[in-house]
């Protein structure tokens, strides 16, 4: 979002402010050079049947929806589907420079497992699902707050004049209506949902830590459209599996892009 002109002074010298504490400026930088980073919930996984490449992104998907309505000067979209943090670093920083004024990133699940968790929770019995779910947590909570400091560490080397929003991920089950809810028993849903609180915990934790980082959280966009809701927003399990607990077209436009709108 563009400032009005007589802010323009104050704006300069605040983002000065910053960059001499060592930090990016905080301040809304929507226009200028996006750079869409992330795994699919970025890419746009489950929002159409018609991707533009093998790493699943979708124009349907927050980021592309942002840039139409938006026209940045620039749009790198690199996010991909399966991506891990590793994989962001190694595939995805390269469209970071100086010159870069938005970053949006959705990180974390990969590198706890979540398709192997899902795999299990669809697959397996209760003991089985809340094993993995197990899991991943001690992975959240003792393995991803170092990789995420160190991505989040690497974007801002590659990008000191970033505002970057860090999306977090959706509650998948409304639990206030699991009465007559087909698919996942409610042990499954809660466990479930208790995980990705988790994941969101640790990732506002970890944003929190950086100068112009912001934590976009999405899941109130989500409320009353979770599963087992009448007007749902994210796939249960479907064909194909990869869309399985990913956000339809709804979901991306309706709670990932305005979360990260509010973010800026």
């Amino acid at each position: 979002m563009r400032r009005p002109s007589l802010l323009a002074a104050a704006v300069s010298l605040a983002a000065a402010a910053a960059m001499t504490l060592g930090g990016a400026p905080s301040a809304t930088a929507s226009g200028g050079n996006f750079v869409a980073l992330g795994d699919s919930y970025s890419s746009g996984v489950g929002s159409t049947d018609n991707y533009l490449n093998s790493c699943d992104q979708s124009t349907n998907a927050y980021p592309y929806l942002y840039q139409q309505a938006n026209s940045p000067s620039s749009f790198s979209f690199e996010a991909c589907t399966g991506a891990t943090a590793a994989d962001i670093e190694s595939g995805q920083l390269s469209a970071l420079n100086s010159g870069t004024t938005l970053v949006s990133l959705t990180d974390g699940g990969n590198d706890v497992g979540f398709s192997s968790v899902m795999e299990s929770c669809v697959l397996g019995g209760d003991s089985t699902c809340t094993n993995a779910i197990s899991s991943a947590q001690s992975k959240a909570r003792s393995q991803l707050p170092g990789i995420l400091d160190t991505l989040y560490s690497d974007i801002r080397s590659a990008a000191p004049n970033a505002h970057v929003v860090v999306l977090g991920y959706p509650e998948f089950y409304d639990l206030s209506r699991s009465s007559g809810c087909v698919g996942l028993d409610n042990t499954k849903r809660t466990a479930l949902d208790k995980a990705a609180d988790l994941l969101d915990s640790v990732i506002s934790t970890e944003a929190a830590k950086y100068s112009g980082f912001t934590f976009a959280d999405v899941r109130g966009y989500f409320a009353g459209h979770e599963l087992c809701d009448g007007t749902q927003w994210m796939h249960a399990v479907t064909w194909p599996i990869s869309d399985s607990y990913h956000p339809t077209a709804d979901g991306q436009s309706g709670g990932y892009l305005p979360a990260f709108q509010a973010a800026l």
